[in-house]
């Protein structure tokens, strides 16, 4: 039998400085998987894939300051305000020892997570990410063309990014592309502003946790080298490539990533 409750239950967790929309899916027993999307999306990105995942799951979710239901403090953000958004989540919930699966901006912010408290994160998925994400001088410079034209402009150029060839020429990429140009630009750009500031190959590497690495061959934000590096950083990791798939595999092949992350979840013994 696979796929989570469909019960859903929904949450504005308030922390100092935001007002976090989260979502729990699943039993309150259930061992518990926590999911941090990527910059420009919402909570949706995982839609397509948890109805594979196993059943009995307690599943967390929640929408990064700045994006989706969630509201948009001024920016620049912080790494550490990030790491503190997804602490107050995973509290609100009561859940530890959870698997924390995180994409691109998400898996930054498990792994600043894992390392600041390991009795939340007891195993980490590291999908399409690394211990630093771009430059600096990159992420100012997006932050500059943001503020000056918005997101719109750069749309075509992310929809590369985030799918394969096969997948941008079906049916759905106008919701994707909607999703992106709907973002807050202030949320947009205090999210570039705290990914810019952060490097964790120090901390990653002193984790001793199971850990996945996820990354799609097609993906030229975060290529497979640049994923499977922060992977190697953790003794005993695995390292998963989905091919054709670009920036977003859990969204373009749902069915495959649920089962790969299914059979992890198996092997580490958390279900």
């Amino acid at each position: 039998m696979t796929g989570p409750s469909p019960l859903q239950q929904e949450h504005f967790v308030e922390t100092s400085s935001a007002r976090l929309f989260t979502t729990a899916q699943g039993p309150k027993t259930g061992p518990a998987l926590v999911f941090a999307n990527a910059l420009g999306t919402d909570m949706s990105l995982w839609d397509a894939m948890l109805p594979h995942l196993p059943a009995g799951l307690r599943l967390i979710r929640w929408d990064k300051r700045g994006h989706g239901r969630s509201s948009t403090p001024d920016a620049p953000y912080s790494m550490g305000q990030l790491v503190r958004d997804a602490e107050a989540v995973c509290e609100y919930w009561q859940v530890t020892d959870t698997v924390f699966v995180g994409l691109s901006i998400g898996g930054l912010i498990a792994q600043g997570l894992a390392v600041k408290r390991p009795d939340l994160v007891r195993a980490l998925v590291l999908s399409n990410t690394a211990a630093k994400l771009g430059t600096k001088e990159q992420w100012q410079e997006r932050i500059a063309a943001v503020e000056a034209l918005g997101l719109e402009p750069m749309a075509n150029m992310v929809m590369k990014l985030w799918f394969g060839p096969t997948f941008r020429a079906g049916p759905n990429m106008d919701q994707w592309r909607a999703l992106l140009i709907s973002t807050r630009k202030e949320g947009y750009k205090g999210c570039c502003a705290a990914v810019s500031g952060t490097g964790f190959f120090a901390s990653t590497a002193a984790l001793r946790i199971p850990t996945l690495g996820l990354a799609g061959s097609d993906d030229s934000a975060t290529p497979p080298d640049l994923v499977r590096e922060t992977t190697d950083l953790v003794p005993g990791s695995q390292f998963h490539l989905f091919r054709g798939a670009g920036h977003l595999p859990c969204a373009e092949q749902p069915e495959q990533y649920a089962k790969v992350l299914g059979q992890f979840l198996r092997n580490i013994g958390h279900i």
